[in-house]
C-alpha cells in the first residue's frame, strides 16, 4: 500500500518550523513483550516502518526507553538515512528496570545521558523533539519541571536538540515549562473515555502547540467499551477506527500515533482515521466520556 502525505486523514501541522502529518506512528509496540527486548520478528518489524514512510507518514515518535533503545535501532536500521521530510519524536526521564518497570531518570545527568543515548541510538547529530517525560506509569503526578527541563534547554542551546516538548504532564507543569522555553507538543492519555485534558487541548490550540494523545483505547470501562462499539457496528466500522477519527476531528492540534507492529493494521489505520464523522455521530460519542470534573 502506498499512498501520500496529502492523502492521510487530517492533513498537516507544524512542530516550530517541522511540518509533521497529523497521522504518525508510535514505534512503542515495535519492542517484545512488556516494552522489552527484541521484537519476535524483527524482519516484520523493520517492514512496518518502512511502510509508515511509504504511505507518507512524517511523524515517528520513539523513545529509547522502549527496549530499551530497541525501537530506535530498528528505526534506525530500517530507516537511516532519513527522507528530509521524516520528523522522529523522542523522549526522556525515564529509564527501565530487570522487572520492566519505569523508574524516573530526572536528574541533569540522566537527561543528558538520555539525549546522548537518543542520539547514538537513531544515528542523528540533532533530535527533532525531545519530550520530557513526566509523572509515572499511573500518570501525572504533581512537582516541579524546573531541573530536568532547564538541562534540556541547555541542550538545545548546545545545537543537540530543534524543540521540547513534555509528556504525562499535569496542566500546571505544561505551564511552567512554557514559563522556561517554548514548546511544541504536548504528550499525555487522552480518548473518548478519558477527556480530563479537554481544557488543555483547547488553551494549546490556542496557542499553536500539539495535543499528542496515547492510548487511544485506554482504560475504557466495559460499558464505554459497548457503547463505542455500538456506535462503530452502526458506521460499519471499528471501535479503533471511530477513536482516532474522533480524536482527529476534536481539535486540529490533535496529533495520532497509534501504534502496531503490523504493516496490515497500520494501513488499517490510517484509513479507519479518515472516517467522516456526523453531528449525530460525535453527540453519541461525546456522552461515552464527559469530562471528569
Amino acid at each position: 500500500m502506498s499512498t501520500s502525505s496529502s492523502s492521510l486523514p487530517g492533513g498537516t501541522w507544524s512542530l516550530g518550523e517541522l511540518t509533521v502529518t497529523r497521522f504518525g506512528y508510535g514505534a512503542m509496540q515495535l519492542a517484545g513483550p512488556g516494552v522489552m527486548g527484541p521484537p519476535a520478528d524483527p524482519d516484520a518489524a523493520i517492514s512496518t516502518l518502512r511502510e509508515v514512510v511509504d504511505l507518507g507518514i512524517t511523524h515517528i515518535d520513539t523513545a529509547d526507553a522502549y527496549g530499551p533503545r530497541v525501537t530506535n535501532e530498528l528505526i534506525r536500521t530500517a530507516l537511516h538515512p532519513y527522507p528530509e521530510s521524516l520528523h522522529i519524536v523522542t523522549k526522556v526521564g525515564a529509564t527501565r528496570d530487570e522487572q520492566g518497570g519505569w523508574p524516573p531518570a530526572r536528574g541533569r545527568d540522566d537527561v543528558r545521558r538520555a539525549v546522548q543515548d537518543n542520539l547514538e541510538t537513531l544515528g542523528l547529530d540533532v533530535l527533532d523533539v525531545v519530550n520530557l517525560r513526566l509523572g509515572d506509569a499511573t500518570g501525572p503526578q504533581a512537582g516541579s519541571l524546573v531541573e530536568p527541563f532547564d538541562t534540556l534547554v541547555e541542550l538545545q542551546q548546545r545545537g543537540l536538540i530543534r524543540h521540547l516538548g513534555v509528556s504525562n504532564a499535569t496542566a500546571e507543569q505544561v505551564a511552567e515549562a512554557r514559563s522556561i522555553a517554548p514548546i511544541v507538543c504536548v504528550q499525555n492519555m487522552y480518548n473518548l473515555a478519558h477527556r480530563q485534558d479537554d481544557e488543555l487541548v483547547d488553551d494549546l490550540a490556542a496557542a499553536g502547540i500539539a495535543y499528542v494523545p496515547f492510548f487511544p483505547l485506554g482504560g475504557f470501562t466495559p460499558l464505554q467499551s459497548s457503547e463505542l462499539s455500538a456506535v462503530a457496528d452502526r458506521l460499519e466500522s471499528t471501535p479503533m477506527s471511530v477513536a482516532l477519527a474522533w480524536l482527529l476531528q476534536r481539535s486540529p492540534n490533535i496529533l495520532l500515533i497509534p501504534g502496531t507492529s503490523s504493516s496490515t493494521h497500520l494501513g488499517e489505520n490510517a484509513i479507519g482515521a479518515g472516517l467522516a464523522l456526523s453531528d449525530d455521530d460525535l453527540a453519541a460519542l461525546d456522552r461515552i466520556g464527559r469530562p471528569v470534573r
